[in-house]
């Protein structure tokens, strides 16, 4: 199984997520905009055809709420990935996600 590296790079109002995998060709994204230091609004996750299927999109998304979750900070979930992924985990997720 291929291991999913996940970088993060940001600047003063977006942050932006980039996921690869070892001998697959792309890379996974996820791009948030920065509102306050308390509360961002995730408004883009994708996963290019090469990376279908091995899990990406949810290690991405996984990635951003334990990242929000230690800044103390709360999610707006305005990518459609992102809020059906909040939803199937809506209590696991309640003390990050912003509805």
């Amino acid at each position: 199984m291929n291991e999913i590296k996940i970088t993060r790079t940001d600047t003063d109002t977006k942050g932006r997520y980039a996921a690869h995998l070892t001998s697959v060709e792309g890379e996974g994204e996820l791009t948030l905009s920065k509102v306050s230091k308390s509360l961002i609004i995730v408004d883009h996750t994708a996963v290019p055809d090469t990376m279908r299927g091995k899990g990406v999109a949810v290690a991405l998304a996984e990635r951003v709420i334990a990242d929000a979750r230690a800044a103390g900070q709360r999610i707006v979930p305005l990518c459609p990935f992102l809020r059906a992924y909040a939803t199937r985990h809506r209590e696991e997720t309640s003390d990050v996600i912003q509805w």
